[in-house]
């Protein structure tokens, strides 16, 4: 499974007088590729914002980049959607992180 990082975009929220308000947490899945000749590998392209990783960092995510602390959250929930549907995801493999030229990660 990878995951790509974008590049940084910025949501706006506008109250009803249309003067703009804090950002809330965002994150968004942006595209899913998935390996035709084995669908059990592919990858998902995030975007989230800084809100998005200061709420992972007050629940207790950490890193070196966003990338990492986004990463780990992800991974925590790869693993509890699998454990919901009874999935044995203990010794599922390693994570390779790929840091590449244009800025985004790539995760595997």
């Amino acid at each position: 499974m990878k995951i790509k990082k974008t590049s940084k975009t910025t949501i706006k929220k506008k109250n009803s007088k249309g003067s703009k308000k804090s950002e809330e947490p965002t994150v968004k899945v942006l595209n899913l590729n998935v390996n035709p000749e084995n669908p059990r590998n592919g990858f998902f392209e995030l975007d989230w914002n800084a809100e998005f990783v200061n709420m992972l960092q007050q629940s207790g995510y950490q890193g070196n980049s966003e990338e990492e602390i986004v990463d780990r959250w992800f991974q925590t929930l790869c693993r509890t959607i699998g454990n919901e549907q009874g999935i044995d995801v203990t010794g599922s493999g390693y994570v390779q992180i790929n840091r590449r030229d244009d800025g985004k990660t790539e995760v595997s």
